[in-house]
């Protein structure tokens, strides 16, 4: 659930692997102080950032997530006892796959592959604490990928106390990938108008949404129904096992939470110390996502203006009132009149408007947003694209990973659509427009996508309270422009055993992004088990 004001559901949520290079500050090397928090949660921290009041409460009428029988089926029982065949790669890590049904509920249908990587704990004897499963989000992000960067940056003290472990989940880079374009056919797609404004151009919208969703059919056509973050949740405890752990630590960020919560709530006995960074609110349906985070993204930008609008060189003007007006002058700009790039892609307004979300992620990639703006104010377009082949993992020479073709598939596999044809979705744009005048026109066309899917959805949104569970850690950040702070406080008091930690800042997740305060506070927990105070702020 990435933005991606092309792609399904809630927008794709990331941790900033893949939109920053991973260039979050150095961490302590230590457990950390948590001097610098706060145990009483202030107005700033308990606003709903990205939905108004009560924007990521929990929906009443929601089902709750029921756990699976706590004895492993004889049906899956060769999965659970496979054995992994480890091999170095790369420096310092080990390689392996490992298999999984393709259909739980018939495990002698076939099977996947699933890659997985880790990096051994440095310490020795007691000081191991087992492995530490991690996920950067997506869906679609590759834990393979964040687990050899996490496994090199995240604070010393973590890392020699766990394997650092990351595994891509079905449908998803070195697994069992989704494949649904040519990269060609991608680049036409990324560009496709998001705002249309003419009949002709919703046709043109529609049209690109049904050609990815036959892409996807033709080429993954029978993967499609099996790629549920459930079925991911599913996979996570066969990994579990074969690691040879009895319970399962894990930290998982942005739509990795929801990939957490979804286990605990089916295997609440077997949850060891896991953080949920970057929350969502699973109870919550695609239209709430949606809509709320759009919301998030304008909260986002209004703090990127008002540090922008402090310096005599911002390209937005000098004030946050002028640069509202300065962004909705200059997407309608590329609307009509495509910027040159140096290549042979223009920059479009879809492509600008994704450029300038992705800065939104981290607070780090707000100078380079200036510089790009700057450069399209002269006519050169090539600053926003940079910054949305990024957010879609496109290389230098053109290649996209598949992050965006998995992203479609999970998202329209767990929720029902948004929006059934392109009359519903005129019928919500008003509601998208008030929680952002800026980007709200993007994300009710975006939520289009699942309409033409063709398989139907498996989920639905539900509460998850894992009652039984060990305590969890939920992080939300009160700017968040992915995942709204409210979903944060959501997902906390809905888990029976839920402490919310709060960074009141910028940026999409908060842990090993530079907040000795956090970092604190979660390593103590990863390492002794003991949660935060409750109410506990970091600033």
């Amino acid at each position: 659930m990435k933005l991606v004001p092309r792609i399904a559901t809630a927008s794709l949520l990331l941790a900033g692997l893949a939109l920053s290079g991973c260039s979050s500050s150095p961490s302590p090397s230590g457990a950390g102080s948590s001097s610098s928090a706060s145990s009483s949660t202030d107005s700033a921290a308990t606003a709903s950032p990205g939905g108004g009041t009560g924007a990521g409460a929990s929906s009443a009428a929601a089902p709750v997530l029921e756990p699976l029988p706590a004895a492993i089926p004889d049906a899956l029982q060769h999965y659970y006892t496979q054995k992994l065949s480890w091999h170095s790669c790369n420096s310092g890590f080990q390689c392996s796959t490992l298999k999984v049904p393709l259909d739980y509920a018939q495990p002698a249908a076939g099977d996947i592959s699933l890659a997985v990587v880790r990096h051994q704990a440095s310490g020795k004897g007691s000081t191991r604490l087992g492995s530490l499963l991690i996920n950067p989000g997506g869906p679609g992000g590759s834990a393979v990928e964040y687990a050899e960067y996490a496994a090199m940056t995240y604070p010393a003290i973590v890392r020699s106390s766990y394997d650092i472990v990351g595994v891509d989940p079905r449908g998803v880079a070195g697994s069992t990938p989704v494949s649904c374009l040519s990269d060609k056919q991608m680049d036409a797609y990324t560009a496709t108008d998001s705002t249309p404004d003419t009949p002709a151009e919703i046709n043109t919208l529609v049209a690109a949404d049904k050609a990815l969703a036959q892409g996807c059919e033709k080429l993954s056509g029978k993967l499609l129904s099996h790629v549920s973050t459930v079925d991911s949740a599913r996979d996570m405890d066969v990994v579990r096992a074969l690691l040879g752990d009895a319970k399962l630590n894990y930290l998982g960020k942005s739509y990795g939470t929801f990939l957490g919560a979804t286990y605990a709530g089916l295997f609440p006995s077997r949850v060891g110390r896991m953080v949920l960074d970057g929350a969502m609110n699973p109870s919550l349906d695609a239209l709430d996502l949606n809509q709320q985070q759009a919301g998030g993204f304008e909260t986002a930008f209004n703090a990127f203006a008002a540090d922008c609008v402090k310096s005599s060189s911002c390209p937005l003007g000098s004030s946050t009132e002028q640069a509202d007006r300065k962004l909705d002058q200059l997407l309608a700009s590329w609307d009509a009149h495509p910027l040159s790039t140096g290549t042979s892609r223009k920059l479009d307004e879809a492509l600008g408007t994704t450029g300038v979300i992705a800065a939104m992620y981290d607070q780090q990639q707000w100078p380079q947003l200036r510089g790009a703006l700057t450069q399209a104010e002269r006519g050169d377009g090539s600053g926003l694209l940079s910054l949305s082949d990024q957010y879609y993992e496109r290389d230098s020479s053109g290649h996209y990973s598949n992050l965006m073709y998995a992203n479609a598939a999970v998202n329209c596999l767990d929720l029902p659509t948004a929006a059934t044809g392109p009359e519903q979705v005129e019928q919500q744009l008003a509601a998208y427009r008030k929680a952002s005048p800026h980007f709200g026109t993007t994300l009710a066309w975006g939520g289009l996508t699942c309409a033409y899917w063709p398989v139907k959805p498996s989920g639905e949104a539900r509460t998850i309270p894992a009652k039984g569970s060990a305590p969890i850690v939920v992080v939300g950040t009160t700017r968040d422009p992915a995942t709204p702070y409210a979903w944060a406080q959501a997902l906390a008091a809905q888990l029976d055993s839920g402490t919310l930690l709060t960074y009141n800042g910028d940026g999409h997740t908060a842990y090993a992004r530079g907040s000795q305060c956090i970092d604190g506070a979660i390593n103590v927990y990863l390492l002794t088990g003991r949660t935060p105070a409750k109410g506990t702020v970091c600033k």
